[in-house]
């Protein structure tokens, strides 16, 4: 009942928030201007990579809670994500946690053409401790990220596959027409633009050299 509750009330702070209008209210309101468009700085590790955004997933029952809370919130989704959130293959997490999240573009993993293959930069991402989001972070995302700036997409999940197989990842969006989920290739070969945005965490891997790196330089520093 509780969960139930809670999600009902997110759904009505959510309500009319995803529509060109209220995107630009909200922009207004808030006083965001888009961000300057900069030449990409190769990442050399995913630890010399600030958090981008922090956001809360296992929030919802199931699915079909999370896509009644889009369509509360007027955020359009496409008929491909509308398929992926219903699919056996997505699910949410059963435990309220917060997930940082790193934006990344193909072109700062040292893609220098003008397209690159996914599973190369799905490839290049992990070699620099970089983890591919859960598939509830790009609904998620589409929920807690209101005051997106027009003309951006972020790519951010791990594949899943349609009905009929082929593989789809999410991108959140906001095209000037308002707030939206979409879908797009996910297979291997898909070529992606190296200016396309990606949404990483950081892999367990990472996250255990990082720490024990830390352990290291504590008691080098204990020692002098």
């Amino acid at each position: 009942m509780l969960c139930t509750a809670c999600i009902v009330l997110f759904a009505g702070e959510a309500r009319a928030q995803c529509t060109a209008r209220d995107v630009l209210r909200n922009q207004l309101t808030l006083k965001t201007t888009p961000s300057a468009i900069t030449p990409p700085v190769p990442v050399k590790s995913a630890f010399a990579v600030p958090v981008w955004r922090t956001i809360t997933v296992g929030t919802f029952a199931n699915s079909f809670a999370l896509l009644n809370a889009l369509d509360a919130a007027g955020c359009s989704i496409g008929g491909s994500a509308e398929e992926i959130l219903a699919r056996p293959a997505f699910t949410v997490g059963t435990t309220k946690t917060s997930v940082e999240l790193f934006a990344v573009s193909a072109a700062e993993l040292g893609f220098q053409t003008g397209t690159a293959r996914l599973a190369d930069i799905y490839a290049r991402a992990q070699q620099l401790g970089f983890g591919l989001a859960a598939a509830e972070v790009a609904p998620q995302l589409r929920l807690q990220f209101l005051d997106q700036p027009m003309g951006e997409f972020l790519i951010g999940m791990e594949p899943i596959k349609r009905w009929t197989g082929e593989p789809v990842i999410l991108t959140v969006a906001n095209g000037g027409a308002g707030l939206v989920l979409i879908g797009r290739d996910g297979s291997a070969d898909a070529e992606i633009p190296v200016a396309a945005r990606f949404l990483f965490v950081r892999s367990n891997e990472a996250a255990l050299a990082k720490a024990v790196r830390g352990v290291d330089e504590t008691a080098a520093l204990g020692r002098r």
